[in-house]
């Protein structure tokens, strides 16, 4: 009969959602780079693997730069990476110092440091 409902038995099931960052097996959230590229407004039109590439790039820079930054703490006989050692390790990466060239990564000296009475 046409209008009759079927029975919750024979329903299917949907799948569970997969995230994006998921399918692309990558750690950063793709989902929220969109959002970002989006709100940002850098182009008019984006496309449905820009999202996906560019979390792709920041995840690949972050796992180098960390790796280095490990590599120093380890020579330094550290157990911990802190922000020197992400310094260090990418002023001496000639690419990564390229880079971030214009940034400036000495923000470091210029955090406030708790007085000692």
């Amino acid at each position: 009969m046409p209008g009759k409902k079927q029975s919750r038995g024979s329903q299917r099931r949907r799948r569970q959602a997969i995230s994006r960052s998921t399918r692309a097996e990558l750690q950063f959230p793709v989902s929220r780079v969109d959002r970002c590229l989006r709100e940002g407004q850098y182009a008019q039109r984006l496309s449905s693997a820009t999202p996906v590439f560019l979390a792709g790039v920041l995840e690949y820079l972050t796992a180098n730069i960390l790796e280095l930054a490990g590599k120093e703490a380890d020579n330094n006989r550290r157990v911990r990476i802190t922000p020197e050692h992400v310094e260090r390790a990418m002023d001496q990466n000639q690419q990564l110092s390229l880079l971030f060239e214009d940034d400036t990564h000495s923000q470091v000296d210029e955090m406030p440091q708790p007085r000692n009475k």
